[in-house]
């Protein structure tokens, strides 16, 4: 009996993949730009770890993983706003996986995405109402945009955001 050829043995793959992506950057970078009467993209919420400024139209807010921020995106031209946009958005972790968004890189999840003019109005105002209840909209519940979402797409009343909610939903995460 002789010993099999190992010259001609094809590797034998891993069955599990790298344990961490080493080709995602640890941090959400989101793209914000003003040019006056034509592109608008600004934060309406979130706490940047770093704001790096590229040119004085251009700048890029940087996001740690897990982290939520709202941006908001208006186009415009010679006839007035063209693209109304708004996008609730939080940064993926190292075993999230992440959507594809313009000018967010690596990626995020999308907890909340309204089109329209209208749209975007009704969610400013629900941020509004979370703000003026002295709560910080980037530490709400993500389950809620997520609802706020699916209602919106739904053409259902949007649901308001009680101090008892929020109460409940950072006592849960000190216990996580």
């Amino acid at each position: 009996m002789t010993a099999p050829d190992m010259s001609r043995a094809h590797p034998v793959a891993l069955p599990w993949p790298r344990a961490a992506r080493s080709d995602r950057p640890p941090h959400m970078r989101v793209a914000l730009a003003f040019v006056k009467h034509r592109v608008d993209l600004w934060l309406r919420f979130g706490r940047p770890v770093r704001e790096v400024v590229l040119d004085r139209w251009r700048r890029v807010a940087v996001f740690a993983p897990g982290a939520i921020c709202c941006r908001v995106r208006w186009a415009g031209n010679d006839r007035g706003a063209a693209i109304w946009q708004l996008m609730v958005l939080q940064a993926p972790t190292a075993f999230d996986d992440a959507q594809r968004v313009i000018g967010v890189v690596p990626g995020a999840r999308i907890l909340l995405l309204a089109d329209g003019e209208q749209q975007v109005k009704l969610v400013l105002a629900l941020v509004d109402a979370i703000e003026a209840a002295g709560m910080d909209a980037s530490t709400v519940g993500v389950t809620y945009w997520r609802t706020v979402g699916d209602r919106l797409a739904a053409r259902q009343p949007l649901p308001a955001y009680t101090a008892e909610q929020h109460a409940a939903y950072l006592a849960l995460g000190a216990l996580q």
